[in-house]
């Protein structure tokens, strides 16, 4: 008859005990953000254009208005922003299809790569001359430049800034995409775009995927097609921008004997990178490819509520004008780029 080792019986007892007590640390902070997550899932369902991780953001900050998280909702609330907002970046990639993007042609593909680079590199000087942070001006431009709340968050975790810098940015884009659902079709209309052509427009220029959406449904079926594998492609610049800002970060570091060096691509870009293969790949079945993008969506959204119920609220509205002000330069750049640009190619 095996006896058993009293000690490794101990050491069992021992890590079970630290999981059960990990687990009910997590469990309150996780449920109430995955509740504000389905909350934003339900009403992008009723109103399209209303982004999940935006309701959940501003479901964070409310939970900030009233008295900010309690102790027993922290530990949760960090797994959140954390762990599984890079879950769902990672996901995210399974949206992205190579050879969507490859049949565009050489002419829109590089008027996205010129408009998003330009749009960009505007955002950032123009923030930092208003006295945004480098933090701030940094994700603001990120989520002009690439798509809206995703893009913030992801260049977030290497971006060394503060929530409060990355709620200003979420709010930045909302406010902006909200106005382009209003004027793009106005203006599509008044300069006499075609649908092709105008949908190419809607993708390169409008910051949420989701508005994109309902302004190239709105417009028509062409519209609306060419619309999203436009804003995919500048989706899928996230992933090369979030580790060209990683890579510098670590050069800066290394010149700091004492600074501990950031990875030279982060795991959860690298992930996002395999995904975007695998779908690529056209293995995966539609029923996963649904599962996978309704688990990203969700993830972020919980994501979104914790790092919005984290925030400062004074300090956002602090920076608000300047950030909103860098915000609408780098959209009108981002819209006039892309605008001229396709007038050229198309």
């Amino acid at each position: 008859m095996a006896i058993r080792n009293p000690t490794r019986a101990g050491d069992d007892r021992t890590r079970a005990r630290r999981s059960s007590d990990r687990l009910a640390a997590v469990l309150p902070g996780l449920l109430v953000a995955g509740a504000a997550a389905a909350i934003g899932y339900a009403v992008n369902h009723q109103i399209g254009a209303a982004s999940p991780l935006v309701v959940a953001i501003a479901l964070g900050m409310l939970l900030s208005a009233l008295g900010g998280s309690r102790p027993r909702l922290r530990d949760g609330l960090r797994l959140a922003s954390s762990t599984l907002l890079r879950t769902g970046i990672v996901l995210l990639g399974l949206q992205l299809v190579v050879s969507d993007i490859h049949r565009l042609g050489v002419g829109p593909i590089v008027v996205v790569l010129v408009s998003v680079a330009t749009a960009f590199v505007v955002t950032r000087w123009v923030g930092r001359r208003l006295g945004l942070t480098p933090a701030r001006s940094l994700l603001v431009a990120t989520g002009v430049a690439i798509c809206g709340a995703s893009a913030v968050a992801a260049m977030n975790q290497v971006a060394d800034g503060e929530d409060d810098d990355a709620v200003t940015a979420v709010a930045v884009v909302t406010v902006l995409g909200t106005l382009s659902l209003a004027l793009l079709p106005v203006l599509g209309l008044l300069l006499g775009l075609d649908d092709a052509t105008f949908g190419m427009w809607i993708g390169a220029s409008v910051h949420e995927v989701g508005q994109v959406v309902a302004i190239g449904g709105a417009v028509g079926a062409a519209a609306l097609s060419t619309a999203v594998v436009v804003k995919l492609f500048r989706v899928a610049l996230l992933a090369p921008l979030v580790a060209a800002v990683a890579i510098g970060r670590r050069s800066a570091a290394q010149e700091d004997d004492g600074a501990e060096l950031p990875p030279i691509l982060p795991w959860f870009v690298a992930g996002f990178l395999a995904m975007v293969a695998l779908r690529t790949t056209g293995w995966l079945p539609g029923g996963v490819l649904t599962a996978a993008s309704t688990a990203s969506t969700l993830l972020l959204a919980t994501a979104m509520f914790a790092l919005g119920a984290a925030v400062n609220l004074r300090a956002v509205a602090r920076s608000g004008r300047s950030a909103v002000s860098a915000g609408a330069i780098g959209t009108a750049v981002l819209a006039a780029t892309s605008l001229a640009g396709l007038a050229l190619v198309t």
